[in-house]
Order: structure tokens, then C-alpha cells, then sequence
């Protein structure tokens, strides 16, 4: 008997007739320490997995994130086609590697990097057209993070060689920043450099020209400047950042590289602010990161990390690899990874092309400054950032935080009641105690959307100004 019924229960498990909730996966909670004994039936598990990963907030009311939450549905077949292949083996799959490299260029004469003159004359014409700039190296990665870390290692690498070549220690490297994204803290501490962050100066949004001088010596490795900043969203100056170390080597005679941590502004001045000077048309930028799944309009998982000419990556960070089919150079910290991210930003590319990146960041930034216009009315708040000149997103602060009887903290609880999530943190750098709201709009999140938020914003005020529920709010069941 016992037999039979263990046969039966393995029966139900395979019948594909068996409703899902009475499937016996589903009659007790889903293992959460060891694996289960038996098979399910893919339907089953796909059903419990996707009704658990509803409880994940809604990915587009996110606005917390950088990220690209809205994709179109080819990116995500593209994507599926490529789940095999692996990135690093360049070897078995060429063509992936093609298009890696294609992204590479197209990104480098986007930033203006100087050109070898051998160029294929490609690009379909027009505005994208003309010489290749193949004078310039970069890699993809998994996201800017990593990209930021390679940025960082060959500014050391190329420090200690001009230091050893002069007889000089090398013992105590330092690298100069603002208010930096965490990635950079790790860099700091996972490669042992000293990482001299500059505070914030009141009503600064980011590191200042003028700052520079008393932070960098010679053991500096390089500056980082942030196109971006994370926690205000404005642009470092890069320019003036770069002039400044100019005059620093003239009076010196440090010579003092500029990493740009374009993360998120490098896809969005290129189309918004042509006319800023931050990228490699400044001979003091050795290197730039990006990451493709924030404003370049790719899903999660592709970053970008480009050096101005073979001379600024340290040919010490490049490997060989021969083991996978053939010898393939790599120079990225992660190593197998999947291609579907490099073709989706291709995609992107091929999609959209400039203009399209134009229209798509200029309706984001039309719609952040939408949003500080409403926030400006509120009363409450000050603005730190408002979607003019930079990213597509606002920054404001309470402008009595002592006298508004709640703090950004209880806002955010408020809002994520609605399923808004809209993060309060503290400043940087001795201006701890200014707390910040920070909207970031990105591709998929439309001026409705922003309309709404708005409306529950104030709502959301008006329940915190008096303790009790808005009139909008008690509207419920009636007979």
C-alpha cells in the first residue's frame, strides 16, 4: 500500500493535469536550506517562483535606482539567443566578440577619443560617420563598477612604473575624489590605495576645481571626476578639474591623470550637452567608465571601460588566455560571463542611433524638470539639483528639517505605501547632516507616472502635516 501511494504521489507530480497550487511542491513552503529529493514539473516551480518574486517591489516605480528597469521585447529575445555563449571565449564565439568590439568604437567616438587615422571611413555616414577612433583600447564589463576598478588600476600601475623608473617609493599611492559612488571605496581598500575624498562645501553638489590643490602630491595616481555625482545628480567640472591639474604640474611638476566615473552622464551629455568639454578631447583624461544598463539603455549586466590610447592601459593588466580555443587577450577583473548584455547594448545602438538617444534622454530630462517644478511649489523643500545641466533627475532637501515635524525618512515611508521608492540618505563628507531625496527618471518612466508621484507626494505631506488620513484616502466601501 505504502507503494502505491508514493507511485501515485509521483504520478500527481508529473500529471500535467494537476492543478499547481494542489501539485505537492506547492503543499508546503518552498525549501529554503536543502535542495528538495525529488523532481517538480518546470510549469510548477516557473508558477511558485513568479508569484514569490511578486512580493519585489514594481521595478518602474523604482526611482531610486540608475538602472534600466524598460526594455523593448526583441532586447529580451536577443538576450535568450545568446544565454549560452560566454563572453570571455572570444575563440568559439567571434562574432559576439565582433560586436563587443564594434560597441567599443562606437563608445570611444562618442567620447571623442583621438584617432590612429586608420579608420574604416564607416558608420553609415552622417553624424556617426567618418574615421574609426581606433586609437583608443576598452573592454566591457559587467557593469561600471568593475569598469571603475580597472580605471583605477592602471592610473596605479602606470604611477609605480614612472615612480620605479626614477628610483622613487612606491609605497603609498593615493587617489582624489569628491563624493564617490562605493565602488570606489573598494577600489581603495581592495588594491591598497589611499583614497583622499574631499568634503563637500556648502552648496556644493560636487567636488570643486579649486579643492584639488591641497589633496593631490606625488604619490597621487589620479583624480577621479564624477559625471554624475550619486547622491546629487549634478556634473563634477571636469575642464576645470583638468585646468587645475595643469597648473598644478607647471608648479610642481606632477603629472596628475583624470579618470571620469561617467557611469551614469557618459550616454547622456553626449546627446544633452554636446557642448561639454569632459571626455578624452581633455588630454588629461587617460580613462572613462559608463555603465551601458544605466543611461545607455541596456539591461542589467554591461558596463563599459575605455582608455584614451594603448599607452594608458599597462600592457602588466592584460592577460593571455589560451585555454579556451585560441590566444585571447583579457583585461577585465570577472572573468565568464554571459554575451546577451554586449548585443543588447548593440541593439540599443543600432536601434535608437543618435538621434534616438536624443529624443529618449531629452524626454527624461523634460520630465525631471517637470518633477522639480512640482516639488519647487510643494513649499518644504529645497531643490539641490533640478534635471537642469546634467542627469535626468531631482535632488531636494527639507528647507526647515527641524521645524517640518517629519524627516525625508518618514516621506520615504510614506511614498513606499504607494509603492514608491524614493531613497533619503545623508550627504557626504561634512554635510552629514543634510538628509537628500533623490527621483532619478530614466527610459520607461513617463511624464504620467511622475504626475502621479507628485500627487502622492503631496498627499503624502499633507497626511504627515496633520496625522490623519487625506480626504482622497477614506474613500472606500460603501452600501
Amino acid at each position: 500500500m505504502a507503494l502505491h501511494r508514493a507511485k501515485d504521489q509521483h504520478a500527481d507530480a508529473d500529471d500535467p493535469y494537476t492543478d499547481v497550487f494542489a501539485s505537492p511542491l506547492s503543499a508546503h513552503a518552498l525549501p529554503k536550506h536543502r535542495m528538495p529529493a525529488e523532481h517538480a514539473p518546470p510549469d510548477v516551480v516557473y508558477e511558485l517562483l513568479h508569484n514569490e518574486l511578486l512580493l519585489d517591489g514594481n521595478a518602474a516605480q523604482n526611482l531610486a535606482t540608475f538602472c534600466t528597469t524598460w526594455t523593448e521585447p526583441y532586447v529580451g529575445r536577443l538576450m535568450s539567443e545568446c544565454v549560452d555563449k560566454n563572453m570571455v571565449d572570444k575563440d568559439e564565439y567571434p562574432q559576439t566578440a565582433a560586436i563587443e568590439a564594434r560597441c567599443v568604437s562606437i563608445i570611444a567616438d562618442l567620447w571623442h577619443a583621438p584617432s590612429s587615422g586608420n579608420g574604416d571611413g564607416g558608420g553609415g555616414g552622417g553624424e556617426g560617420g567618418g574615421v574609426r577612433p581606433r586609437g583608443a583600447v576598452g573592454c566591457s564589463t559587467t557593469g561600471s563598477s568593475e569598469a571603475a576598478m580597472l580605471g583605477g588600476l592602471a592610473l596605479k600601475w602606470r604611477w609605480r612604473a614612472r615612480r620605479q623608473a626614477r628610483g622613487e617609493p612606491v609605497d603609498r599611492p593615493n587617489i582624489v575624489a569628491g563624493p564617490v559612488q562605493v565602488c570606489w571605496e573598494k577600489f581603495a581598500r581592495y588594491f591598497d590605495v589611499e583614497l583622499r575624498q574631499v568634503p563637500l562645501e556648502p552648496g556644493a553638489t560636487g567636488l570643486r576645481a579649486e579643492q584639488v590643490a591641497a589633496y593631490v602630491d606625488e604619490n597621487t595616481i589620479g583624480v577621479v571626476a564624477i559625471l554624475g555625482v550619486t547622491f546629487t545628480c549634478a556634473y563634477e567640472p571636469v575642464a576645470e578639474i583638468a585646468a587645475a591639474l595643469d597648473r598644478i604640474e607647471a608648479e610642481r611638476g606632477w603629472d596628475v591623470p583624470i579618470h571620469v566615473d561617467a557611469a551614469s552622464g557618459g550616454f547622456v551629455a553626449p546627446f544633452l550637452h554636446p557642448d561639454l568639454v569632459w571626455d578624452f578631447r581633455l588630454d588629461r583624461v587617460a580613462s572613462i567608465n559608463a555603465s551601458g544598463h544605466k543611461y545607455g539603455l541596456a539591461p542589467l549586466g554591461v558596463g563599459w571601460a575605455l582608455w584614451r590610447d594603448a599607452d594608458a592601459l599597462p600592457a602588466e593588466l592584460v592577460f593571455q588566455v589560451d585555454y579556451l580555443g585560441g590566444d585571447v587577450p583579457t583585461f577585465a577583473l570577472n572573468f565568464s560571463r554571459p554575451g546577451g548584455e554586449v548585443i543588447a547594448q548593440y541593439y540599443a545602438f543600432l536601434r535608437l542611433g543618435r538621434a534616438g538617444y536624443r529624443r529618449v534622454q531629452q524626454a527624461c530630462a523634460d520630465t525631471a524638470r517637470y518633477l522639480a517644478t512640482q516639488v519647487r511649489q510643494m513649499g518644504p523643500f529645497t531643490l539641490l539639483y533640478d534635471g537642469e545641466g546634467a542627469l535626468p533627475a531631482v535632488s531636494y532637501t527639507l528647507t526647515d528639517p527641524r521645524g517640518a515635524g517629519f524627516s525625508l525618512y518618514d516621506l520615504s515611508d510614506q511614498l513606499r505605501m504607494r509603492g514608491w521608492q524614493v531613497p533619503a540618505y545623508p550627504l557626504p563628507a561634512d554635510r552629514h547632516d543634510t538628509v537628500v531625496h533623490r527621483v532619478l527618471i530614466r527610459h520607461g518612466v513617463g511624464r504620467d507616472e511622475i504626475a502621479l508621484l507628485a500627487d502622492d507626494l503631496r498627499q503624502a505631506l499633507r497626511r504627515l502635516a496633520t496625522g490623519t488620513p487625506t480626504d482622497a484616502e477614506r474613500t472606500g466601501f460603501h452600501h
